[in-house]
């Protein structure tokens, strides 16, 4: 199921999106004693399969009487609209990205032991189709076109063996980066956390969507050039390992996402480096999941 968040006529509604446009969630339900209890994507989630249950019936029964909307009279939100937290991110978890970092930067650290983590902040987040603003303070804005994540319950110290449990579903993440305020402050927070540097979207698919264990294809390009591809196949730690090192000692909550890193290409990589200007268009695929596209401005 393709689930996702949009506004028509200044109101926000969770939908669901077939071939024949978009359901929304709460018309899907009237009448429903369950009605009451989903309001938003993150009820949605916290309910879990027992919410996809409901709407699952309220597809089933409800199409007679419940037109969909066609997706051009609507404005896309990212899925999540405001996380509750910030977004949790791998870096370095590939390792032609790692190589591409090592040579752009001068050094060979080489790849990690462990997962590295660091997050974006929620005011980040921006849906598909919003612009990307480049601010004042940066001169190297980059892209990174991500897989991620979204947690379906609540799990401290999570096995790997139980990883798929706790997944709610998937959706794409642009990680745009000011590379310049990276080297600046000595960490990533800053450069990644500026408003709009999280394109989130355009919707997040189901897990029960996409085989276990996950192995799909990405693929980003700027004005249509293509600029990065890879498979989730060469992660260096899958989604496994990632949600169980994450989890130790610390709570994951439903709705919590978890961008799981890029591979080579981006903008820095490239000699000389191809970073992003204003007008340019930014386009991520996600095999089964969908495309994510952002403009410059």
């Amino acid at each position: 199921m393709k689930l996702g968040t949009y506004e028509q006529e200044g109101k926000w509604f969770a939908g669901v999106i077939e071939n024949d446009g978009i359901f929304p969630v709460d018309q899907l339900l009237e009448g429903s004693p369950n009605a009451a209890r989903i309001k938003d994507m993150l009820e949605i989630i916290e309910f879990g399969e027992e919410a996809l249950g409901w709407i699952r019936e309220g597809l089933e029964n409800g199409r007679s009487r419940v037109r969909p909307i066609p997706p051009e009279q609507v404005n896309v939100l990212a899925p999540i609209v405001l996380p509750a937290k910030n977004v949790f991110c791998v870096g370095r978890n590939y390792i032609e990205h790692v190589h591409e970092g090592d040579r752009a930067n001068g050094v060979a650290i080489g790849a990690p032991k462990k997962p590295i983590f660091f997050t974006k902040a929620p005011t980040s987040v921006i849906g598909d189709g919003d612009p990307i603003v480049y601010p004042d303070c940066t001169r190297k804005l980059d892209y990174e076109c991500e897989l991620a994540v979204v947690i379906g319950k609540q799990g401290k110290d999570i096995k790997e063996e139980d990883v798929y449990d706790y997944i709610f579903g998937y959706t794409i993440i642009n990680d745009v980066t000011a590379r310049d305020l990276q080297d600046e402050h000595g960490q990533w927070f800053k450069g990644k956390s500026l408003d709009t540097f999280c394109p989130t979207g355009p919707y997040i698919v189901t897990k029960d969507e996409l085989e276990w264990p996950l192995n799909v294809s990405l693929e980003l390009r700027v004005n249509g050039e293509l600029r990065q591809s890879m498979v989730t196949a060469d992660m260096i730690f899958h989604i496994p390992r990632i949600i169980s090192e994450l989890s130790k000692g610390m709570t994951l909550e439903a709705g919590d996402i978890i961008a799981t890193g890029t591979g080579p290409g981006c903008g820095f990589g490239f000699e000389p480096p191809k970073f992003l200007n204003v007008g340019d268009v930014v386009e991520i695929k996600v095999e089964g999941i969908g495309v994510l596209q952002n403009p410059v401005r």
